[in-house]
């Protein structure tokens, strides 16, 4: 019972760290607080789980969980904001160097009975461009969009920019991301973006301030962290698929949102354990090394 009250205490001290309000609406009857379904929710993801398997589960567990369909009409009612605000208490440190990237999901498809009615060939590839903003340290997800139809990978810059929780150092990319105003709007936010010149780009494209001040100060050391982005999508991918189970757009975006917090509560977990092993084989390394230097003396 003590572990319980510990894991209903740490999902509402997130709750209210982000600044939610305790209930998702303001008329009804007030059965379920907001941690009820943000912690359903998770785990769903987390577990791989239906609505009705992660109601009944939590339910023997002895968790007051809402029913299968609550928690259905819920992933489609919360608004963005929330989600924003849970993935963004969930990142907690000093962000050094971020790294956009973009990536493909794809989603479920109709059965072939359905394309061989309408005289389609089977199967229709319609993917979900995914964009995300990372931290090259923690590989903590700090931002992300998704959309609909496929797009060029610069379109969603300045929305993760804007939004991320707090300000990096410095901001790399790759190459599609070679824009004059990109640049800019991270020299307005003191940013040092470290993003590549396009090989098929003539010289003369470059006679912008911002993206020559930025080409002469380009590191490739620095860029090489951009490669961390690739391992979050490995990670993310690895974990909970590389397909989205949501039909419409509302529940999808609740989906990637809850497998995003639910990676950097992993991340968080998995981090203390690597920093205390590391720790421990730090000390029995000085502890060999002085009983050779001992043994070598005598």
């Amino acid at each position: 019972m003590g572990k319980e009250n510990k894991l209903v205490n740490k999902i509402k001290r997130l709750i209210r760290k982000a600044g939610l309000p305790r209930w998702l609406h303001h008329f009804g009857p007030k059965k379920y607080e907001f941690w009820q379904h943000a912690l359903a929710l998770l785990v769903k993801q987390e577990c791989k789980l239906g609505y009705r398997r992660v109601s009944r589960l939590l339910s023997l567990l002895g968790y007051h969980t809402p029913t299968y369909s609550a928690l259905a009409k819920m992933a489609k009612r919360i608004p963005l904001e929330f989600w924003q605000r849970i993935l963004k208490a969930t990142v907690g440190f000093k962000v050094y160097i971020a790294s956009i990237d973009g990536t493909g999901m794809s989603r479920p498809l109709p059965s072939p009975y359905y394309y061989k009615r309408i005289d389609k060939p089977y199967p229709v590839e319609i993917p979900l461009k995914l964009s995300m903003a990372i931290d090259t340290r923690t590989k903590k997800i700090l931002a992300l969009r998704i959309r609909t139809k496929p797009r060029h990978d610069i379109k969603d810059a300045k929305y993760l920019v804007k939004r991320l929780p707090s300000k990096p150092n410095k901001l790399v990319a790759d190459k599609g991301y070679d824009a004059d105003w990109l640049r800019k709007l991270c020299n307005e936010r003191r940013i040092i973006s470290n993003i590549p010149k396009r090989s098929f780009s003539e010289d003369t494209h470059y006679r912008k301030t911002a993206t020559k001040r930025a080409i002469n100060l380009f590191n490739k050391k620095t860029y090489g962290r951009r490669e961390m982005s690739e391992s979050t999508f490995s990670a993310y991918k690895r974990k909970f698929g590389a397909s989205v189970n949501s039909v419409k757009i509302k529940n999808q975006r609740a989906e990637v949102y809850c497998r995003a917090i639910a990676h950097n509560i992993i991340n968080f977990i998995l981090g203390l354990f690597q920093r205390s092993r590391f720790n421990q084989i730090k000390k029995h390394a000085l502890k060999n090394t002085i009983a050779l230097a001992l043994l070598i003396q005598a």
